[in-house]
């Protein structure tokens, strides 16, 4: 849950957006860790599929997406998250499998949302 909203020429704004398959609520000069995007360090990445954008003034609701808004993202690296271990157990039969994965996430800046057509 954001904690402070930023103020964004005089009002408070922020969005929901739909990246990786799940939804974030973002809000300028936010920083956030997504699932993997290909993007290199330091590229700007355009996020489209924006599904609300709320503030002060007005609110607007995509059906499913607000056209034409997008949030304009700086990629800030990538890293890894914690160990996740899968453990595979059958009783009286010695059978036992353990496996360990890390997830790769994308640490992203958001830049600014940008509105665009309400419906």
């Amino acid at each position: 849950m954001l904690k402070c909203l930023f103020l964004y020429g005089g009002e408070k704004i922020y969005a929901i957006v739909d990246i990786g398959g799940k939804q974030y609520k973002v809000a300028p000069k936010q920083t956030l860790k997504v699932e993997r995007l290909d993007v290199p360090q330091g590229d700007v990445v355009e996020l489209d599929k924006v599904l609300f954008i709320g503030g002060d003034k007005d609110t607007l609701v995509g059906n499913p997406i607000i056209k034409g808004a997008k949030v304009v993202a700086t990629s800030l690296g990538e890293a890894k998250g914690e160990k996740v271990i899968v453990f595979k157990y059958k009783a009286k039969v010695r059978y036992r499998r353990k496996k360990g994965h890390r997830q790769t996430y994308t640490k992203i800046l958001v830049n600014e949302i940008i509105k665009g057509e309400g419906e």
